[in-house]
């Protein structure tokens, strides 16, 4: 996979050094409310941006997609064939209520996301059990080896946070209350969240690498502002009302460039769009129309709809892009056919009726938008009546766990450090894709510890993938994000945190 550039005064951006710089407050713009606070339950990156700088895990991701110690003290010590795992704490950790980190609040918090976590329901049914081991270490007891522990435990989507004991509840946590950088000092739902320093933190150590290494508190404020129209972030960034800015479309590149006052950020290959199928009511409960479905799409013109210029994308379908460690082809003879004699022999065979197709998609991310229009029209084409539910981002993820709302949705994820994490592939998933065989394989690629076996058990799940049409990878996208210009230390990945940001003097 291809790096994650900047592509303007890249030496500038990442450095956190040199020039003047001034505390103060970061103004942000998000594509969209978040709608709880509570990271553990939810795998939208909007929360899962902003709680992380409130909330911290027991390893955190380097740069290169690495686990590395944040809450824990080190590596994982192993033993009786992988299936006890000791992990150290660190010790002299605060929570923002100024009460100290133990071993028994870390025991509760796995537990509880072992309950509450949609990235967690796979690993659940291998753990025996999570105890204390004295005051700074925890013990992970499971049934059989899990090769992915690490990643899923570092991985910011619907994360196994640390919070103390006390605010613990089945539902949501009773407060904001964590171990990040930053605590929560105002909320004003559709308007905007304060988050100020913590004077408590205690960084880990090490050269910052994307998630891991030192969190340097250089702001006074971060300010997290929900902007749903993309045009209007872009014009809050041009005008100076705001710092940095997500979800910025891909025609506006040049005018980023050219500007004297914003910088692109651009991080190529950053992410795969999805058409997530419903396998569980409705119209792609029918094989046959989910593979109508598949040779009636014509991914390249949807991605060509979404960013307007193919240096920003590729359409490739197999399930990583070509370089990865979990790249190959199989299966990918079955991506962008875009035949509609082809798919109008499975819908006759599906018995297709002209129930309305129901595609559920926001204009929080318009390029979701745009590739459902053009998607709209190839379905069409194919023979399906379809329907356009356009609704915000918010009420899209809480559509999605409703069978009964929705036949496709529209999402997109970043590459997962590792694949049995991925939660589309889980039977237990909203889109729930349950196959004896690709269950099996599953269950093996967590529990394979060798790297070339686990290769090939994921190629033959990309298999399947194509067979049973699950969800459909669109391709390739890079992503664009603006900053004001001279702003510095907000790494590049999928999420974005400001820690370690400055702001020019």
């Amino acid at each position: 996979m291809r790096k994650l550039v900047l592509l303007l005064a890249t030496a500038s951006s990442l450095c956190l050094s040199g020039g003047a710089f001034a505390a103060g407050t970061m103004n942000v713009a998000l594509i969209g409310e978040v709608d709880t606070l509570d990271p553990m339950i939810s795998t939208k990156a909007v929360v899962n941006m902003v709680t992380q700088h409130f909330y911290e895990t027991l390893y955190a991701l380097d740069e290169s997609w690495e686990p590395q110690p944040l809450l824990a003290a080190g590596p994982p010590e192993y033993s009786n064939g992988d299936k006890t795992i000791r992990i150290p704490l660190r010790t002299g950790i605060k929570f923002h209520d100024g009460s100290d980190m133990t071993s028994a609040d870390v025991v509760d918090s796995l537990n509880r996301w072992l309950e509450v976590s949609p990235r967690a329901k796979e690993f659940k049914p291998l753990v025996k059990t999570i105890t204390a081991d004295g005051d700074d270490a925890i013990v992970i007891e499971l049934t059989d080896s899990y090769a992915p522990l690490l990643s899923l435990l570092s991985f910011p989507s619907a994360p196994p946070v640390v919070v103390p004991q006390e605010i613990i509840s089945a539902d949501q946590l009773t407060a904001t209350v964590g171990t990040g950088p930053y605590t929560l000092a105002e909320y004003k739902p559709d308007q905007y969240m304060r988050a100020t320093r913590f004077d408590g933190y205690q960084s880990p150590e090490g050269a910052p690498s994307f998630l891991a290494g030192e969190r340097q508190q250089n702001l006074d404020e971060i300010r997290f502002i929900p902007v749903p129209d993309a045009n209007t972030r872009m014009e809050g960034l041009a005008s100076g009302q705001f710092d940095y800015a997500d979800g910025i479309q891909i025609e506006n590149y040049d005018r980023l460039l050219e500007s004297d006052a914003t910088e692109p950020v651009l991080m190529e290959d950053a992410f795969a769009p999805n058409f997530a199928l419903n396998h569980k009511a409705g119209l792609m409960t029918n094989p046959d129309l989910r593979k109508a479905v598949q040779y009636a799409l014509a991914p390249e013109d949807m991605l060509l709809a979404a960013v307007g210029n193919d240096v920003f994308f590729e359409a490739d379908g197999a399930l990583y892009p070509k370089g990865h460690v979990w790249h190959n082809e199989a299966g990918v003879e079955e991506y962008n056919v875009n035949d509609p004699a082809r798919a109008k022999q499975h819908l006759d065979a599906g018995g297709y009726d002209g129930t309305p197709l129901r595609i559920l998609t926001s204009h929080q991310y318009e390029f979701h938008f745009k590739m459902a229009e053009v998607a709209k029209f190839y379905l069409e084409n194919a023979g399906f009546k379809v329907e356009l539910v356009v609704v915000d981002w918010a009420t899209l993820g809480e559509k999605r766990n409703d069978p009964k709302e929705w036949d496709i949705y529209i999402t997109h994820s970043p590459f997962l450090p590792d694949p049995a994490i991925n939660q589309l592939l889980s039977a237990d998933s909203n889109i729930g894709w349950s196959d004896p065989e690709k269950d099996a394989a599953l269950k093996e690629l967590a529990t394979e510890t060798d790297l070339e076996a686990r290769k090939e058990i994921f190629a033959h799940i990309q298999e399947l993938y194509f067979r049973d049409v699950p969800y459909i990878k669109v391709g390739n996208i890079s992503e664009l994000r603006g900053s004001r210009k001279g702003v510095t230390g907000v790494p590049l990945g999928p999420w974005m945190v400001f820690w370690n940001a400055k702001l020019p003097d």
